[in-house]
């Protein structure tokens, strides 16, 4: 494939109230994806519609396609939290009580043939239960005589993609990783790192159920094959986009920046996908976990962490593996949230890393 044919812009057209939250392409297939958190949009790569799917009562987040088996998977939660109970009022079903719960969302794409079609009867979304998640979100601890809640501040799951294992060579078997949202509670110590799920979805066809939102099943692996931490200080709900680059081999992690002074932020932290994990103290905590690196290339922060100035991301980035990237800008236009998606190139030399492919 030749990245620099594609298209330079892809418009996803006028949708709902919810803002994009992630963008994934089939490039065989020429299918651009768009998450708009209550739904999923499906376009060609002119931004003409072929078809959406609609009825999510829960916040689908940042999407990825996998070529593996065709489907686009996605980030899926539930939970009664201000982003819960807000897209709960935007859909005008306040009355709803929906459990907590969180999954991994897999949708058969090619039967997404026309628009408002139906994420319960329709037969298109299946969705894996992710226990560890549900724990850590739901965990409540006494810490110095104060009630505590959300192990390691989780809020849930955004970021999400498939790579090879931190450490492996490129061209190794491809798993998939959930990144944590994270609370950012100024007041806390313990929500200082990006946490990721991981998971080898090889049998996960048994755990895939259709999901009925007013009785949610639970059907998924009794645990993540891996749990692994990134200290970057808190940023605002953690990882918003994950995205594994082939042509680097790194991963990158867009954020929007946090609230806590000692941590700047930058909005684009980069794993080192060379680097293999290490069982490190976690800053912040009194236990240990996987750690991985950040890649040491970029700008450093004020408080030592590198990260990279370029501000998007966080809506939607695609790594099509050849030096060039799909980045997806959010808007709204006469009460209707869009994706503007915009090719862009690799360059070392800018300190952004990216530029605009003219």
């Amino acid at each position: 494939m030749n990245s620099a044919s594609l298209p330079r812009h892809i418009f996803s057209g006028l949708q709902g109230n919810c803002h994009v939250q992630g963008i994934a392409i089939d490039t065989a297939r020429k299918y651009m994806y768009f998450s708009f958190t209550t739904s999923l949009v499906k376009t060609d790569l002119n931004g003409n519609l072929i078809g959406s799917v609609t009825g999510l009562l829960g916040h689908l987040g940042c999407i990825a396609f996998n070529d593996r088996d065709g489907r686009v998977y996605g980030s899926l939660e539930y939970k009664h939290d201000c982003i819960g109970t807000g897209i709960l009022r935007a859909m005008h079903q306040e009355s709803l009580a929906l459990e907590e719960a969180f999954y991994c969302a897999v949708f058969d794409v090619n039967r997404i043939t026309r628009p408002n079609m139906d994420a319960e009867k329709d037969g298109i979304m299946t969705a894996v239960y992710l226990r560890d998640v549900v724990a850590d979100y739901c965990a409540e601890w006494t810490q110095n005589d104060t009630l505590m809640h959300h192990r390691y501040g989780c809020s849930g799951i955004d970021g999400i993609s498939f790579g090879p294992e931190f450490g492996a060579p490129s061209d190794s078997k491809s798993f998939l990783n959930i990144a944590y949202g994270i609370y950012g509670d100024v007041n806390r110590t313990d929500n200082d790192h990006q946490v990721i799920v991981h998971y080898d979805i090889t049998h996960w066809a048994q755990w895939a159920q259709p999901l009925r939102q007013e009785a949610m099943h639970r059907s998924g692996p009794a645990h993540c094959d891996a749990k692994y931490f990134i200290y970057t200080g808190n940023t605002e709900f953690g990882v918003q986009n994950l995205e594994y680059d082939p042509f680097t081999g790194n991963w990158l992690m867009c954020v929007y920046r946090g609230k806590k002074p000692q941590f700047p932020n930058a909005p684009m932290y980069i794993i080192n996908g060379a680097a293999a994990p290490e069982e490190l103290p976690l800053r912040g905590q009194k236990e240990t976990g996987k750690t991985l690196r950040l890649w040491t290339n970029g700008q450093i922060m004020p408080d030592g962490v590198c990260g990279w100035p370029f501000p998007l991301g966080s809506t939607g980035v695609i790594a099509l593996g050849d030096g060039y990237y799909y980045f997806c800008k959010n808007g709204r236009r006469d009460g209707r949230e869009y994706g503007d998606v915009n090719l862009y190139c690799w360059n070392a030399e800018n300190p952004a890393l990216f530029e605009p492919v003219n």
